[in-house]
């Protein structure tokens, strides 16, 4: 009886210690629920149809910061507990159709795209709701769908099963940031090659910082997984491959943005693992790349500049951080004045108190001239998010600008530092 009652106090003061843990699992299981949508639109419409729900394996996810207090990205899950309205899930994401919608083809046509939110398995009905971010910033309620955790209709069939990888495992999935690479144009006899490709994307990430320093708090598997042609569709160049995820260059007419619009396939791919990130390596010389926040990232294989463009689509893929160029995409008004961006790297100085502000000296004019004898100086650059006037980066060159030095800039570094400890804390 003393031996019942001491394994009882410890496991309430175990509970006591992690309440968030505890929260896990009051209303989860370790598994994974995932919700098939269609986002449907034009540049000024869009609506969401739900499409299946799926039940997956593996739960990849922190099951401590179970509420998304980032706020980045331009949609946000919200999960809710039908008994208590409680909110018990949230995160923050972007979509391939959200930047679409910004394109010259949107305002004269409608598509739609299929997408994907995952949440951890509930143990009672859920509601899940999709909120928009509006040109305003605001996020307004797009979607709402009631789960019966009971139903027979969440399908349990595995539709992609292929063998894993371990290319770089440190421990606990729930307390780790966990990379799945998927991949594409490699065929059967390539999947050796593959492997390699995986070992120097882990390579090129955990070379730069902060990644370097904190790459035990990664885990990276690999599907293993043969397309039946080897490389990726080029249409500008009139090329096809039949391949598993069905990647093309040319996304947006763009000629290095390489992306799918097989959602379907990239989801019941990644399934096999737990992960909180996909990533797609493709099969090409071809330089080229892309990544949207929590949703995917892809890059090629065989570039010269492999390493460095991992870690800056990686930074797209991770946590949003916002391309610091000018020109170089097919975007229209991607950041409207008046509206300061959710991207930690980007702003309009509509409210600059929220963004690095507090990481300048107080002798920085705000905005910043260059100045050539000190050009890693933190400041104010005019020049980012793809336009030359009104939105503003926080160094004159950095990973998320150009290839051309080998490292964040300390606003980078800060917020990649931060999301990091959100997932593995």
């Amino acid at each position: 009886m003393i031996q019942i009652t001491t394994i009882l106090t410890c496991f309430v003061l175990l509970l006591q210690a992690n309440p968030s843990r505890a929260q896990f699992d009051k209303y989860f299981h370790n598994k994974t629920l995932r919700m098939d949508y269609t986002h449907c639109g034009n540049s000024e419409l869009e609506e969401i149809y739900f499409e299946e729900l799926l039940e997956e394996p593996y739960w990849g996810g922190s099951k401590t910061n179970l509420i998304d207090t980032m706020f980045y990205g331009n949609y946000y899950l919200n999960v809710y507990d039908v008994a208590t309205d409680k909110l018990i899930y949230s995160r923050g994401y972007c979509t391939l159709f959200g930047e679409w919608q910004t394109t010259d083809e949107a305002k004269i046509t409608r598509r739609s795209c299929s997408e994907t939110v995952t949440i951890p398995f509930p143990k009672n009905d859920v509601r899940i709701e999709i909120s928009s971010r509006n040109k305003k910033g605001k996020f307004v309620k797009k979607f709402e769908y009631t789960v019966d955790i009971d139903s027979y209709f969440i399908k349990k069939d595995h539709r992609m099963q292929y063998p894993t990888f371990d290319v770089h495992y440190t421990g606990n999935p729930a307390q780790r940031v966990d990379i799945v690479l998927l991949p594409e144009g490699y065929t059967a006899d390539e999947m050796e090659q593959f492997k390699a490709d995986c070992k120097r994307f882990a390579e090129g990430l955990f070379s730069i910082s902060p990644y370097k320093e904190r790459q035990e708090q990664f885990n990276i598997r690999a599907v293993l997984a043969p397309s039946q042609e080897s490389g990726v569709d080029i249409p500008g160049e009139y090329i096809w491959k039949n391949t598993i995820l069905n990647t093309s260059f040319y996304t947006f007419d763009t000629e290095r943005y390489i992306m799918t619009y097989d959602n379907k396939s990239l989801r019941d791919l990644a399934a096999n693992a737990p992960y909180d990130f996909i990533y797609i390596i493709a099969n090409t010389q071809k330089y080229g790349g892309g990544a949207i926040y929590n949703h995917y990232g892809i890059s090629v294989s065989g570039n010269q500049h492999a390493a460095k463009v991992y870690v800056h689509e990686f930074g797209h893929l991770f946590l949003g951080l916002g391309d610091e160029y000018v020109g170089g995409s097919s975007y229209n008004d991607m950041y409207p004045k008046g509206v300061e961006p959710w991207e930690a790297n980007l702003t309009t100085l509509v409210n600059f108190d929220k963004k690095w502000k507090d990481m300048l000296d107080k002798n920085t004019p705000i905005p910043t001239p260059y100045d050539s004898q000190n050009p890693t100086k933190l400041g104010v650059y005019e020049g980012g998010g793809y336009v030359s006037k009104g939105v503003y980066r926080p160094r004159y060159d950095c990973l998320m600008n150009t290839l051309s030095g080998n490292d964040f800039c300390p606003v980078c570094t800060r917020a990649i530092k931060k999301q990091i400890d959100f997932y593995t804390r």
